[in-house]
């Protein structure tokens, strides 16, 4: 029988009649937590962890088309594609994928995924993600968060608890604020110190100590792995090859279906295997394999199913337990706007770290006091930088009733018909307490210190 040879052309055509409707369908019927709720590594407690994060090292041909579409970068590089993706952390599975230009940001791209969110989930992200609006939304899904905050951000201290975290406000969100200091000691005797600051809206302290939760973040790394997996073990770097909008999508859905794919084998092996973490599973193997399948034409007519061969190798070849190690955090692409980035005293290689140690800092006495806005504040309601100064005004005596014209006269920048409606609204949200009529004082929260007790 003659041997088809297509030309380029009539592979071009065909994709061109395919378009890219099929191949995102197929991508949204395999998109979707992978694990069982019994597979190590995957739950916190109750909770199944995911994460968001964003991707813009992705690049398209520099055409014309793709050009109008995406933006030429400032550096005068191919266009860049910006991806966001929601991702089971235990597995690196993909539950959400969204793309485009990248002039729209990561938080507005982490929004159209926020439909796939569920009450049983504990969302981890970075600090690009910690703004009011993005918080109070994500809340509003009923899922928890755990996620890392600017260290600019003020946040009034509403309650001191015994672990060391704090309670607070961001937004119109009930929170839990953890100030840690990470010491990291290695193997050749250097040591490393660095600082998180997470909010998150597990407020029992007792059930969720804030010790777990730092090293519970460290989880959110996780979704790096699954983009190293997309971008350098499937594209190995390379340049996506389309030059036009329609073209540069259908590739792009069919790479995501791909690693979902690889990712639903992998998970599948490693549950038959009880006890068997999933992040053991080496994506490189699982991909080769797979790929040796199709290139040298194994098991065309095969006695068993095909997908077993993958899981069997896979497991053959499981990764050691993740050891604990510190790397760099240099961008090394000279073009990087990043690329002079200060040093922040991390090792230039990956080494292996012989000691952590976590201490979680109690919120200083100044953080009582909110002089000046945070640079996340500048960009708030003028009402909401009101209602930190206001929070902190009633917790420095909390059994105090005050009335609205007294608390008018300490601020000169609101009508004491304002001050009413916003009391009454903060009153209703459980911000403070209503006592009488005209009466308010703090909340039943005392910023003493005492025994956690859920979200009191």
């Amino acid at each position: 029988m003659p041997v088809a040879a297509p030309t380029p052309k009539a592979l071009r055509d065909l994709r061109r009649r395919l378009g890219t409707k099929p191949v995102r369908r197929l991508f949204d019927v395999l998109a979707g937590p992978l694990a069982r709720p019994t597979t190590p590594g995957v739950r916190f407690g109750p909770y199944r962890t995911v994460s968001f994060d964003g991707c813009s090292s992705q690049k398209v041909p520099d055409t014309a088309r793709n050009r109008a579409w995406l933006g030429r970068t400032s550096h005068y590089g191919y266009p860049s594609l910006e991806l966001m993706t929601l991702v089971e952390t235990g597995t690196r599975g993909l539950i959400g994928a969204v793309f485009g230009p990248t002039a729209e940001g990561e938080t507005g791209y982490a929004a159209r995924l926020l439909h796939l969110l569920r009450p049983d989930m504990l969302v981890l992200w970075d600090r690009g993600f910690d703004s009011n609006d993005f918080l109070a939304q994500v809340a509003a899904t009923g899922a928890q968060i755990l996620g890392r905050l600017r260290n600019n951000r003020r946040t009034p201290v509403l309650a001191r608890l015994t672990d060391g975290s704090y309670l607070s406000v961001i937004g119109t969100v009930r929170v839990r604020i953890v100030d840690a200091q990470i010491t990291v000691t290695w193997a050749d005797g250097t040591v490393f110190t660095g600082s998180y600051r997470l909010v998150t809206t597990l407020t029992d302290a007792r059930r969720y100590p804030a010790g777990r939760l730092v090293d519970l973040y460290h989880q959110r790394w996780e979704h790096e792995s699954a983009y190293y997996a997309l971008r350098h073990t499937l594209m190995s770097g390379r340049v996506l090859r389309s030059g036009d909008p329609a073209g540069v999508e259908q590739e792009m859905w069919a790479l995501l279906t791909l690693y979902q794919a690889l990712r639903t084998v992998m998970v599948e092996a490693a549950e038959s295997a009880p006890g068997t973490d999933p992040d053991r599973c080496s994506f490189t193997v699982a991909f080769q394999t797979a790929r040796a399948q199709v290139v040298q034409a194994a098991d065309i007519v095969p006695t068993g199913p095909i997908i077993k061969e993958i899981g069997r190798r896979v497991l053959d070849r499981l990764l050691p337990p993740r050891r604990q190690r510190v790397s760099t955090r240099k961008v090394k692409s000279p073009m990087s706007r990043y690329s002079e980035r200060r040093d922040d005293g991390r090792p230039g290689t990956s080494r292996t770290v012989t000691h952590l140690d976590v201490t979680v800092l109690e919120p200083a006495d100044s953080q009582h006091a909110l002089p000046t806005a945070s640079r996340d504040d500048r960009h708030t309601e003028p009402s909401q930088r009101r209602r930190h100064r206001i929070l902190d005004l009633l917790h420095e005596d909390p059994a105090r009733p005050w009335r609205p014209r007294d608390i008018a006269a300490r601020f000169g920048d609101v009508t004491l018909d304002t001050m009413y409606r916003q009391l009454n609204r903060w009153a209703a949200d459980g911000l403070i307490h209503k006592i009488g009529p005209g009466l308010y004082t703090a909340t039943l929260w005392s910023p003493t210190p005492l025994q956690p007790d859920g979200d009191r």
